[in-house]
């Protein structure tokens, strides 16, 4: 994710959006428009075809009209995901600290054993989870385990999932033994809940793109549209028409692109959230709550890119 501070710096802000591979994305897609227009301008003028091709150039006007509304729907559904996804983020910051702050509480300071464990499985949840709305949990990834954990692991199609449940057991056993009492069981219960439905909320984002049918729809009209402006331009700029149809390309075709870069949050793109980052600062606020330090694992920021 680029970060960067709103209204200081006009073209420093400006030049973060060349390091997109959206916006490379939109470059090659102009400059191909670009070849299209000049080759249908030149040829319309030098085979004297212009008084052939008279079309209204105010019909693609209202056209354009249309096209818009369809894109702010468009990038409003995008973001829509890319808010709703940070906002559950959010709620995972607060949760887990939560529910680290209830263990404290729950388990007395000389059980090291149970706070360790407690502390490297939220933390294992969550760093799990980043991996688990991309390609697939990585275990290399997670912090203490154990061998006979991590070939447990490596047998789950569904380690974050798999993480809650083992974290609900060892508090349900211990509520079981006596060591927490029924007010504490109940209380912590809900905390541990939130962990499963931040986990559903993101799958159903991550799982529930945009209509397919919508999203070919717009793709289309976006092609005809841009097919058919040059010989729109061409008798009213003639030559002209080239830079005129570029940039009428790059805004609409920009828009659409931006909506799909967005649209699945949970990547590796320049505009994704931070999910490794929020992860790992999880993990350093959970140790500090119940060991009162930071884990002995480095991490370094992720890097927000697209692979080519």
């Amino acid at each position: 994710m680029i970060l960067y501070k709103t209204n200081q710096n006009w073209l420093g802000d400006v030049s973060h959006l060349f390091k997109s591979w959206t916006m490379t994305r939109i470059v090659r897609a102009v400059v191909v428009m670009g070849v299209y227009a000049l080759v249908v301008c030149v040829v319309i003028e030098k085979m004297g075809w212009m008084e052939y091709v008279q079309l209204n150039t105010s019909i693609f006007s209202l056209l354009g009209v249309i096209l818009s509304i369809f894109l702010v729907f468009r990038t409003n559904s995008a973001y829509d995901r890319w808010w709703e996804a940070r906002k559950q983020w959010g709620a995972l910051v607060n949760n887990t600290r939560n529910f680290a702050i209830y263990v404290d509480s729950m388990y007395p300071e000389k059980d090291e054993d149970t706070r360790h464990w407690m502390a490297s499985h939220i933390s294992n949840f969550c760093l799990a989870l980043v991996e688990h709305l991309r390609e697939g949990t990585q275990l290399d990834k997670l912090i203490y385990l154990s061998k006979e954990e991590l070939e447990e692991y490596e047998k789950k199609n569904h380690v974050p999932n798999y993480i809650a449940q083992q974290i609900f057991k060892r508090i349900a056993a211990d509520h079981r033994n006596g060591v927490i009492n029924e007010g504490d069981y109940i209380n912590i219960k809900p905390q541990h809940q939130s962990l499963l439905d931040i986990l559903g909320a993101c799958e159903r984002i991550k799982k529930t793109p945009i209509p397919f049918s919508y999203a070919v729809y717009l793709k289309i009209f976006i092609s005809a549209y841009a097919l058919l402006l040059p010989f729109a331009l061409v008798t009213s700029f003639h030559m002209a028409a080239v830079p005129l149809a570029m940039f009428l390309f790059f805004a609409l075709l920009g828009v659409e692109l931006l909506g799909e870069e967005i649209e699945d949050p949970f990547g590796l793109d320049c505009n994704d959230l931070p999910t490794g980052d929020i992860a790992h600062t999880i993990k350093r606020n959970v140790f500090e709550i119940l060991e009162n330090r930071t884990p002995a694992s480095s991490h370094e920021r992720e890097l927000y890119e697209k692979v080519f």
